[in-house]
């Protein structure tokens, strides 16, 4: 496929380059144009900082197109929940079952009911626990470093694991994470937690923000390399 400028492109628009899948996006905070991988959805990213520069995206992901393959050729396969399978929260590891009422734990079980939503049932399951597990590492956190209790909210960013929004005099202060932390090792969530929690006395990552990091979770190296080995493992979790 070749772009021509005659061609229009959209915000959201997907495009194969290479037989590998791109979509297109428009981020007004972006100051040029640049890929990035979404292992999420197991596709890239065209960014654009506003729509005329479309066009820009789609030529400079062609040119990058070696790069888009080696990229999502080295992603795990996606790994879709099903009934009978395993899936670990917090250290945990539950069976996946099939049964009637309201998608719940149940001892070392997880269980939703039998219909088309099953799978995003079970990830809403595990969205609510991590909102739970992570709303009591940050009050440990925050509590340690004597600041005020942030709000604390869950989402699926594609490209941190957690932001921290200090106080100020207009709004307090907000902390929100990857709910796919609580695929990950207690003690890694926990050190995410950690992290934005530095962030509410430092909102740099200088010295005192890491003799933090330390102070509330010890070492902060090997929770970092165990994401950075592991983030496309869990961004490949779906339902």
């Amino acid at each position: 496929m070749v772009a021509r400028a005659s061609l229009r492109f959209s915000d959201g628009d997907r495009l194969e380059v290479g037989g590998w899948p791109v979509r297109l996006k428009v981020d007004g905070r972006a100051r040029r144009i640049s890929l990035r991988v979404d292992r999420s959805r197991s596709e890239i990213v065209a960014l654009a900082p506003n729509p005329k520069r479309l066009n820009e995206a789609v030529a400079f992901a062609q040119q990058k197109s070696g790069w888009i393959a080696q990229q999502l050729a080295a992603l795990p396969e996606r790994m879709s929940l099903a009934p009978g399978g395993i899936l670990r929260l917090n250290d945990r590891p539950y069976r996946l079952e099939v049964g009637p009422g309201r998608a719940r734990i149940d001892g070392d079980r997880i269980i939703a009911p039998d219909d088309a939503n099953w799978g995003l049932k079970v990830i809403r399951l595990a969205k609510r626990e991590a909102l739970t597990v992570l709303t009591e590492r940050t009050a440990v956190h925050a509590a340690a470093l004597g600041r005020p209790m942030p709000s604390v909210a869950v989402a699926d960013p594609k490209a941190r694991w957690g932001s921290c929004r200090p106080a100020t005099f207009r709004a307090p202060a907000a902390i929100r994470y990857s709910w796919r932390l609580i695929l990950a090792p207690a003690a890694v969530a926990d050190y995410v937690a950690a992290h934005e929690c530095a962030h509410l006395v430092e909102a740099n990552h200088g010295p005192r923000f890491w003799a933090l990091c330390e102070r509330l979770a010890g070492d902060p190296a090997p929770h970092r390399a165990w994401l950075r080995a592991h983030a496309a493992e869990l961004h490949a979790i779906g339902a």
